[in-house]
């Protein structure tokens, strides 16, 4: 039951996750009309973000962040700072001015949708947008035509048709995720077969270390640069080996050289962490990290606005192979290579942290001569 319990923990963030202020842009770009001073743009604007909705903690679920132009939101949706963005054009109230009129035509807006980021929440941003523009084009159909009710005119065929969509919405998918890439949760799947490589790996230098049985601290302190040396070699065979068997399988890489040394950066990172831990605490070690696997793969599916605060600030945020997955991210679905962004540089500090506490496990006492006494005194007592 205890087993039963603290597995089934990796459950609840994948029970109805709901967003929690999603960063999403807007844009206006109306210019308004200028004989009325009547800006339709600013309108939306307001009427949208007040039309937000709370989730089940009472908190908005988007976070509507105004920005200055779409060139901006473009540069925004490529450094993932939004999952979504809307945009309205220079000459929206010029067209909703048209409507009423005998050559009426239908305002068009862009939506931004940013796949790479995390393909659940911009698919949760693409929803909750198709709603707002939904409810505005409700609120817009009555309007007019409670217009052409009071003058009492009759509504053309082209009006009745533009009255059907006030708004009319394109959809653009930035960074999207294609089709190859198991609906944008390649990266998550990728971390587990790494993960457990490197973990199967220390438990076999680990048994090895351990029959060789070093008494002082010269030999141990070699054994573990032996070990580091080997784990080098090993990250990148692991490294270029599995991104070989990923594309091979229908994954699509499209860096297979940058994809391949960043699997085996983090792999050495992963490799020196758990060779650390396993110095000072031998293969007892090995329950930590298999519980990080386990409660940490649920996680990384999903992005950190839909998760609780317990969640994103003491569970997500203390998760190694995270980096890893963002890292994976920006290969697969922003079209940048290799090189010393942040997950990078968190990978190689936690390298590095690994490698000093494995060297150092060398310095710690050992019980092999105190064990050797006991053997001697038992055969000659």
């Amino acid at each position: 039951m205890a087993v039963i319990f603290i597995f089934s923990l990796a459950m609840i963030p994948s029970i109805n996750p709901a967003p929690h202020r999603l960063p999403i842009a807007i844009v206006n770009e109306d210019q308004g009309l200028t004989a009325s001073n009547v800006n339709m743009g600013e309108t939306v604007v307001s009427n949208i973000q007040a039309a937000t909705s709370a989730n089940s903690d009472g908190e908005p679920a988007m976070k509507w962040i105004e920005v200055g132009s779409e060139e901006e939101v473009k540069a925004g949706l490529d450094n993932q700072e939004y999952y979504a963005a809307l945009v309205i054009p220079e000459d929206f109230s010029e067209k909703q001015a048209s409507l009423t009129t005998p050559d009426p035509s239908s305002s068009p807006v862009r939506i931004y949708i940013n796949q790479g980021m995390n393909a659940s929440a911009s698919s949760m941003a693409e929803q909750m947008l198709d709603q707002a523009i939904r409810g505005m084009n409700e609120e817009m159909r009555a309007e007019l035509l409670a217009i052409f009710d009071q003058q009492g005119a009759a509504v053309s065929t082209k009006q009745a048709a533009a009255f059907a969509s006030p708004i009319v919405s394109e959809v653009i998918y930035a960074n999207a995720i294609g089709t190859r890439s198991a609906n944008g949760n390649s990266p998550v799947l990728m971390f587990q077969p790494l993960w457990m490589a490197s973990l199967i790996a220390n438990v076999i230098f680990l048994l090895v270390k351990n029959k060789s049985n070093s008494a002082n601290r010269n030999e141990r302190l070699r054994a573990n640069i032996v070990q580091v040396l080997w784990g080098a070699v090993i990250a990148l065979v692991a490294g270029f080996s599995f991104t070989w068997f990923a594309e091979s399988w229908g994954l699509h890489i499209s860096h297979f050289m940058d994809t391949a040394l960043f699997l085996a950066i983090a792999y050495f990172a992963f490799f020196l962490m758990i060779a650390a831990v396993f110095s000072w605490m031998g293969l007892k070690g090995m329950i930590l990290f298999v519980l990080l696997l386990f409660l940490g793969a649920p996680l990384l599916s999903l992005a950190p606005e839909l998760l609780s605060p317990f969640y994103r600030d003491w569970i997500l945020s203390w998760l190694p192979m995270r980096f890893l997955v963002e890292g994976l991210r920006e290969l697969f679905f922003f079209g940048q290579g290799l090189s010393m962004n942040h997950s990078t540089i968190v990978l190689i500090r936690i390298g590095v942290g690994g490698l000093l506490v494995l060297l150092a496990s060398a310095l710690k006492r050992s019980r092999q001569p105190e064990r050797k006494q006991k053997v001697e005194i038992a055969h000659n007592p």
